[in-house]
């Protein structure tokens, strides 16, 4: 019993303050990217605080999974650094009986992963591809700026203004506007002293007000100039095409009940991300070395480069899947069965080869 609570709490503390710390570098980074995106017209300046927090629930298990390793890595290091674990060895205990209590701490720990990585997952991709989408889908008027030349939604138009009032998506008023069209083989340069959108059966117009145009025929050789009193110009319509949603977006019911080679791909992910934080704790007991000396700052090395490993060989055996090199069960056999089957071997030889 004491052997037990003595090293969970010492579990507790380490992965409280593990979790806190990679929490606060993966929101730092994630604001950086954000703020990145949204410098670039990429993203909404409006909704950085949105992405950012969506960002990091999709980010949820894979934080929650290096916590528990880097905690069980450090408290281990530090038992054995005090002589702790000599003295449990000493006293009866064996290399596998720190398998129970660090099953019985970590078992909340692997159920809010699995119910992250299944949920969590996919619905903050899912928002986050909502508001990538609406955000480009955005009316070309929206995206105006006044003084800059702004490209539309399709890279077919060059809209600039002078000056523009918008009182709502509806009710946008500007000043010398300018418009150059390509499509067809022709290229379409307008200028008007005025304009201001108008909502005609559904659609979104841009009428303009006094000006010229001037129409370029490439295919035919012709050039066409007239002047208007009033003109309407097409921004966009009603009927905006939906994206298909990726793969990491989708439920995984739906990937369950379509296994397309991308969708097994991504539920290897998924799957995986679970297998891997139950295998790496084991891991980091079966690596716990009983010789006190050595260096301190080692542990946490070793703690981040395996990680990174696992988890660059989930992320090459998801890409596999979606690419047909490889099975789905191969990929779960080979790399999380072998690495559970190579773990157990480890403990098994600690046990009786101390």
């Amino acid at each position: 019993m004491i052997f037990k609570q003595s090293l969970q709490r010492e579990l507790s503390r380490t992965f409280g303050a593990t979790l806190v710390v990679l929490v606060t570098i993966v929101m730092t980074m994630m604001l950086i990217r954000t703020l990145g995106l949204a410098s670039k017209g990429l993203a909404n300046p409006q909704e950085v605080l949105l992405i950012m927090a969506y960002s990091v629930m999709g980010h949820a298990p894979t934080i929650l999974a290096l916590s528990l390793f880097i905690t069980v890595v450090s408290t281990m290091a530090r038992m054995i650094r005090d002589s702790e674990v000599v003295i449990w060895l000493s006293s009866g205990k064996s290399i596998t009986s720190f398998i129970r209590p660090l099953f019985s701490f970590a078992a909340p720990i692997f159920i809010t992963i699995a119910l992250m990585a299944f949920m969590i997952w996919p619905w903050a991709n899912g928002r986050l591809q909502d508001l990538r989408d609406r955000y480009e889908q955005r009316g070309d008027l929206e995206r105006i700026v006044p003084g800059e030349f702004q490209e539309s939604a399709n890279g077919m138009r060059v809209i600039y203004v002078d000056k523009s009032e918008i009182k709502n998506l509806n009710d946008a008023r500007a000043n010398n506007v300018f418009i150059a069209h390509s499509t067809q083989g022709k290229e379409t340069i307008t200028s008007a002293q005025k304009g201001h959108i108008d909502i005609i059966k559904g659609e979104k117009y841009l009428i303009l007000d006094k000006g010229h145009q001037l129409v370029i025929d490439n295919v035919k050789q012709g050039i066409k100039l007239m002047e208007f009193e009033r003109m309407g110009s097409l921004i966009s319509t009603s009927d905006m095409e939906q994206s298909i949603g990726f793969p990491n977006a989708r439920t995984t019911l739906t990937l369950l009940k379509e296994p397309k080679l991308d969708n097994q791909g991504e539920l290897s992910w998924r799957i995986g991300i679970v297998l891997a934080s139950i295998n790496l704790m084991l891991f980091a007991l079966a690596t716990a070395n009983t010789k006190p000396r050595g260096a301190r700052s080692s542990h946490l090395l070793f703690a981040i480069l395996a990680f990174v490993t696992y988890y660059n060989f989930i992320n090459v055996g998801q890409n596999w899947i979606a690419s047909g090199r490889i099975s789905f069960f191969a990929v779960i056999c080979m790399l999380h069965g072998v690495m559970a089957l190579s773990i157990f071997a480890w403990l098994a030889r600690r046990q009786y080869r101390p």
